[in-house]
């Protein structure tokens, strides 16, 4: 199984940067799928989560009206739309998959974990 998590980047502020995360190993289109990041220093942020055939979309505050998650279940891939980058937004950005709807911010909780892609927004 792997979850691989790539297009991450410098980018000024008020820039974009779409994330993609590439999966294999397991039947994607039966996972929920979820970004999570990482600020310096902080603890683990919930992004945004989308649903197995895409119906169902959440976000977190910090990214409701500039990020857009979708999926391409062909592809196997979940990605995510960064515009309106702020400094704050700098992080280690991870993608994860369960099968059911999870809101615990705990790796554990997840049945799978990509090994990241850094985001850092800075002028």
């Amino acid at each position: 199984v792997q979850l691989v998590e790539s297009g991450g980047g410098l980018v000024q502020p008020g820039g974009s940067l779409r994330l993609s995360c590439a999966a294999s190993g397991f039947t994607f289109s039966d996972y929920w799928m979820y970004w999570v990041r990482q600020a310096p220093g902080k603890g683990l942020e919930w992004v945004s989560r989308i649903s197995s055939r895409g119906g169902i979309i959440h976000y977190g505050d910090s990214a409701k009206g500039r990020f857009t998650i979708s999926r391409d279940n062909a592809k196997n891939t979940v990605y995510l739309q960064m515009n309106s980058l702020r400094i704050e937004d700098t992080a280690v950005y991870y993608c994860a998959a369960d099968k059911n709807l999870v809101t615990i911010l705990r790796r554990s909780h997840y049945d799978y974990w990509g090994q990241g892609t850094q985001v850092t927004v800075s002028s």
